[in-house]
């Protein structure tokens, strides 16, 4: 089995409030390889889009690093200069961001902003850059790419923003792309082409890709590992099919329950999971999902659980993991 590209090792974050430091990241780990696809999945605020960001080193000026970090090439890009971060993002890990609306600059046509991203990029001049720019709109589903390149962004649709970001993320030929909800503003037909959009890039391309979603189809589709995150933690890893078919964590379940593409019989009302997510200024001392799982018990609610390895390659933070 190859090394990780990049690989996150006991992460915590915590953001600075009134109430004090919330602690939106806690020991999260996450792996990802080379020609491999992962998914980060979870309900809204459960820290995915901050381990997303940490990935590329984007973290908001009041969040804090209170233990691990996030290793690339050998180094902690958490701790590296402002200087070694430029170099970094683009050539190295670049991001498909979830509103490509504010991805791009409102003022600058797309192929200016496309030949930017390209200033790392020697021995090309503006006009090879351009044409990069336009082979590259072409390569995501782009018709009439030389035109686009003449657009602004709010000239573009949604699927066409959404491709034009995929195409700036490429361009550099990164060795990590991490896609953060890349279809959530998108209608189902256009979700559906960026899943077969993302999966042709994937069969193409030789980086890890990191794809961060609530939709548990689109990691389904398009992913070989999934990470379930509950409260800030990773309460679950492994294969897409051993997480789907078999899984061992309360809230892994109950989020494939709430699935509708799960629902086989017409019904008034959708699963729900009951309850609300704890409050990360102050977490519970046992599980954090103890409070909304059915079969949680006294040692649930005082004692932390260890992450177990309950299969090949296959791990669950929960007492019951074995069982």
């Amino acid at each position: 089995m190859s090394a990780p590209l990049i690989k996150v090792d006991d992460l915590s974050i915590a953001y600075a409030s009134e109430e004090g430091p919330l602690q939106a990241l806690r020991h999260a780990t996450l792996e990802a390889r080379a020609g491999e696809a992962i998914g980060i999945v979870g309900e809204s605020g459960c820290g995915k889009s901050t381990l997303a960001s940490a990935l590329i080193n984007l973290l908001a000026r009041n969040a804090k690093v209170t233990s691990g970090g996030v290793m690339f090439d050998g180094r902690d890009i958490l701790s590296v200069s402002d200087e070694e971060k430029r170099r970094l993002r683009g050539r190295h890990i670049a991001m498909i961001f979830q509103d490509p609306m504010t991805s791009f600059n409102p003022v600058l046509t797309i192929g200016e902003q496309l030949v930017d991203f390209q200033d790392q990029r020697e021995g090309l001049s503006k006009s090879e850059k351009r044409q990069q720019a336009a082979a590259m709109l072409k390569r995501v589903g782009i018709s009439d790419p030389v035109r686009c390149l003449d657009r602004y962004v709010h000239e573009l649709s949604g699927g066409m923003r959404q491709r034009a970001a995929i195409a700036a993320a490429l361009l550099m030929a990164p060795q990590v792309l991490v896609a953060d909800e890349p279809t959530t503003a998108l209608d189902v037909t256009m979700e559906a082409q960026i899943i077969h959009l993302l999966r042709e890039l994937r069969r193409d391309y030789n980086g890890a890709i990191v794809i961060v979603t609530h939709h548990l189809g689109v990691v389904g589709e398009l992913c070989d590992r999934v990470y379930v995150m509950y409260a800030g933690e990773v309460v679950e890893e492994g294969s897409t099919d051993d997480v789907y078919h078999q899984p061992r964590h309360p809230y892994t379940q109950a989020l494939i329950a709430c699935d509708p593409a799960n629902l086989h019989e017409q019904t008034p009302v959708l699963p729900t999971i009951p309850g609300r997510l704890p409050d990360l200024v102050n977490p519970p001392m046992g599980c954090s999902f103890a409070a909304r799982c059915a079969r949680a018990h006294e040692r649930c609610r005082n004692e932390a659980p260890d992450y177990v390895e309950v299969g090949p390659r296959h791990w669950a933070r929960c007492h019951e993991a074995l069982s």
